[in-house]
């Protein structure tokens, strides 16, 4: 196939400054987009069969990839966007110096955002061989200064293993620049003395993949995780061989959000409540200035105001949710919010697990003593994640046994709102009493939704892991609500690990756990939850979810009992939402900018 990629830019406008900085988008088009003679011969879909194809490239990204038409579509959407990008970058350096790329990486750098781009090393390389004449060592050479890599998750399914057969068949001459890659760093090995063995462990190709973890790796100027944990896990496990190799391009660049969207844009009562007690909104550019509020924390007057205002948001959410979801929520009840993608990892499915053994106890004692609850879920996963789509059925026949008992009813209830997105996280961040980050220890390698709730006054209920941990440090463990196994106690267990002794000795998880079975949620007719079933019995709960679920009974029930009071429970609000200092986007891009890609700041006249 032969294509055009048709650029667009999208405007991203500065807060508060003269700049406007461009977005590129890339469509795919087809040369020719409609063949007349093919229509005059009544072959009306052949006619426009070449424009389809094109437009699938970049139609919708992500594509369903559990059959072999998906990973093709999925490859050549990686291949397109980076080609695109990489000739577009090369063009206007040429604009400027014409055909001298000594000074190239000087001038521009590509952060490769985990390995979904990482075709664009050998594409980059290619294109200066083969279209600007450079020799393969040098091109190599400038490539080592112009990428770096961004590793997001230690997850194997985002460290990208492309099937050789594939790459050969869509783009050869990658294949062969990937190799003359893979040869250069083999030599570079077996010169500081490795041996065979312990080469293969580094190898770009092996005998039916190419690595994209590894390419990026040897090829990047740098490598960077987006949390302290995580990067000290790749450092320390996941990527410790190319940590000894090269200890000095390991990085850690906690993530960032900005406050301009999250508070000041989608919560304009909090920004003015801030600017008053701060006297300015220098804040929106200094995120760190919050922690002046900190003189506060102990005025009544205030902490009544912010909870004044964080009531009013939970009104609008609940307003909002009624308009999307046709639900009535409350706003009197304790709003607990988990927004993240769906995937096994994240522990929606514990989150559910409790508050089904919750209901089971709110029908013995309608009497618990707990505050009204709504449960709020939001979240999406990869089309083709089966078991995800699962644990939504779940979640949401569990709203439907709620609602259908009166009693249960009257204490808890919950909300899964349809197609989240960014729109609707800016109501949900402000409306939130409770920041949910249950994953797995070790598993998430940074949230930034965690951060977003911090921002937006609101405590974290965590397990001891990705930016959590630094959450806690800055806001005070006493002000959030860590649970679980760490790092640590699950390296300890992971050989020994027997799911079903838990189901075994505990009545409440036994009784959660066999409604996956049982005709509680589904009349028994599907059998659509035994998968979750299984995952959880069978295949030895690899999520930790039964270890993991009293600690997290006996955390909620703190939480609970701490939100009777409110001073306390504002103080905890107050404490976050001044804390979180550390968490903006300008802080780490700017750690990016100094640390990784040399930037060297220019005065503008």
């Amino acid at each position: 196939m032969t294509v055009k990629a048709v650029p667009y830019d999208v405007p991203i406008i500065g807060y508060g400054t003269k700049n406007i900085n461009t977005l590129r988008l890339w469509q795919c088009e087809a040369l020719r987009e409609f063949d007349f003679n093919l229509f005059n011969n009544q072959q009306y879909i052949e006619a426009v069969s070449a424009r389809n194809k094109a437009e699938d490239i970049s139609r919708v990204l992500y594509p369903n990839d559990t059959a072999e038409a998906g990973k093709i579509l999925r490859l050549r959407q990686q291949y397109f966007f980076s080609s695109a990008s990489m000739r577009d970058i090369i063009k206007k350096h040429k604009s400027k110096f014409g055909s001298d790329f000594s000074e190239f990486a000087k001038y521009n750098v590509a952060q490769l955002n985990d390995t979904h781009p990482t075709i664009s090393i050998p594409e980059f390389i290619r294109i200066l061989i083969d279209e600007e004449h450079i020799d393969f060592w040098n091109a190599l050479t400038i490539a080592k200064e112009f990428f770096g890599y961004k590793n997001h998750t230690i997850l194997a399914e985002a460290l990208e293993k492309w099937n050789i057969r594939l790459i050969e068949r869509l783009f050869p001459r990658i294949l062969q620049i990937a190799y003359q890659i893979d040869d250069a760093l083999m030599n570079e090995l077996r010169q500081r003395g490795y041996g065979e063995g312990a080469i293969w462990n580094f190898r770009i190709i092996t005998d039916d993949q190419m690595r994209m973890a590894n390419l990026a790796i040897f090829v990047g100027r740098a490598v960077n995780g987006v949390a302290a944990l995580h990067t000290e896990l790749l450092k320390t496990t996941e990527l410790n061989n190319w940590y000894k190799l090269y200890p000095n391009k390991f990085q850690n660049k906690t993530n960032g959000i900005t406050p301009r969207r999250w508070l000041r844009l989608c919560n304009s009562e909090l920004s003015q409540f801030i600017t008053d007690l701060l006297g300015s909104e220098d804040w929106v550019k200094k995120i760190e200035l919050l922690k002046g509020l900190e003189k506060y924390k102990d005025d009544d007057v205030v902490l009544e105001k912010l909870m004044k205002i964080k009531h009013k948001k939970k009104v609008q959410l609940a307003a909002y949710i009624k308009q999307e979801e046709g639900i009535d929520v409350d706003p009197d009840s304790f709003f607990d919010i988990q927004i993240k993608r769906l995937h096994e990892y994240k522990r929606q499915l514990l989150n559910a697990l409790y508050i089904l053994d919750l209901y089971y106890r709110i029908k013995e004692n309608p009497n618990l003593d707990i505050p009204k609850t709504t449960f709020i879920f939001g979240a999406k996963a990869f089309p083709g994640y089966k078991r995800a789509k699962g644990i939504v059925k779940f979640i949401n026949e569990i709203a439907r046994l709620i609602d259908s008992n009166e009693e249960v009813s009257k204490k808890i209830k919950v909300v899964f709102v349809h197609n989240y997105r960014v729109s609707y996280a800016q109501k949900l961040f402000p409306g939130s009493d409770l920041s949910k980050q249950i994953s797995t220890a070790g598993k998430e390698a940074s949230g930034t939704g965690n951060m977003k709730f911090m921002l937006n006054a609101t405590p974290t209920f965590g397990t001891y892991d990705g930016a959590n941990i630094e959450i806690a440090q800055e806001s005070g463990e006493e002000n959030n609500y860590i649970f679980g196994l760490r790092v640590e106690d699950i390296e300890k267990i992971k050989h020994s690990y027997d799911p079903k002794w838990y189901y075994k000795e505990n009545p409440s998880i036994k009784r959660v756990v066999d409604t996956l079975i049982n005709d509680t949620l589904d009349d028994g007719k599907t059998g659509y939850f035994e998968d979750l079933y299984n995952a959880l019995l069978e295949e030895r709960d690899q999520y930790y979810l039964l270890a993991d679920f009293d600690s997290f009974k006996e955390t909620q029930e703190k939480v609970f009992d701490d939100y009777k009071d409110k001073k306390k429970w504002a103080q905890k609000c107050f404490a976050n939402l001044y804390s979180s200092g550390a968490f903006s986007s300008d802080r780490t891009i700017k750690q990016y900018a100094d640390e990784i890609w040399n930037i060297k700041p220019v005065a503008i006249k």
